[in-house]
């Protein structure tokens, strides 16, 4: 079996409670979705197609604190379970972003799901597969993207409604260059909402320009 790769690089973890961690990230390619403000458009299609195997031994010997799967949409490759499973057969801690439109139920246990749940502002909003909140562990996390006050309102009723007893972690994110972190911190203290402020630290440190190490795919 294999994925489709649109990318495999180190970096420090940018978002979530693993945030700051050098991170070894397999970007794989292809996506159900069409984010209004996506910032990976790149890996919406293409990719370079490899095993299994080949991707686990470019990973295997790069040192860091842990390996995020994401996209583009990884759930949409048949082959994203298999590969996240002998990732974690090897002893390395695995972590997978997806934008929750697609089941959860076939993610490998032990591995750490980071789901988004679409605001409105994404233009993707209703994608959510509400059957996931199920599957959610209390190592796992949700994050919403909250570029203005809509998406707001809809992030923290939609953690009220749906996410109350979940132990998951709830992130709220402002989205770059739309929503100010202090407004957002301020409408989460005003309100009592108990979600932690997910910033993108790699935004911070390098800019749009995100600091890596590419591995050579060929």
């Amino acid at each position: 079996m294999d994925c489709r790769v649109h990318e495999i690089f180190l970096s420090l973890e940018g978002e979530t409670t693993t945030a700051g961690f050098p991170a070894v990230f397999i970007r794989l390619a292809g996506c159900n979705l069409n984010c209004r403000w996506c910032d990976t458009p790149g890996a919406r299609s293409g990719g370079t197609r490899l095993s299994i195997q080949a991707i686990v031994d470019r990973v295997l010997p790069i040192r860091a604190h842990h390996v995020t799967v994401t996209g583009g949409e990884p759930l949409c490759q048949e082959g994203c379970a298999p590969l996240m499973e002998t990732l974690a057969a090897e002893g390395k801690p695995v972590q997978v972003e997806t934008n929750g439109s697609l089941t959860l139920k076939n993610v490998p246990a032990g591995v750490r799901i980071i789901t988004d749940v679409k605001t409105p502002s994404s233009g993707e909003q209703g994608s959510f597969l509400m059957d996931n909140i199920r599957y959610l562990k209390e190592s796992d996390e949700v994050k919403f993207i909250i570029a203005d006050e809509n998406d707001y309102n809809f992030a923290r009723d939609f953690n009220d409604r749906h996410l109350r007893g979940s132990s998951a972690v709830i992130n709220f994110s402002p989205a770059h260059g739309s929503m100010n972190p202090d407004i957002l911190a301020e409408m989460i203290l005003r309100d009592g909402v108990m979600a932690r402020m997910n910033i993108q630290l790699h935004k911070i440190i390098w800019g749009e320009c995100e600091g890596k190490t590419i591995v050579q795919l060929d």
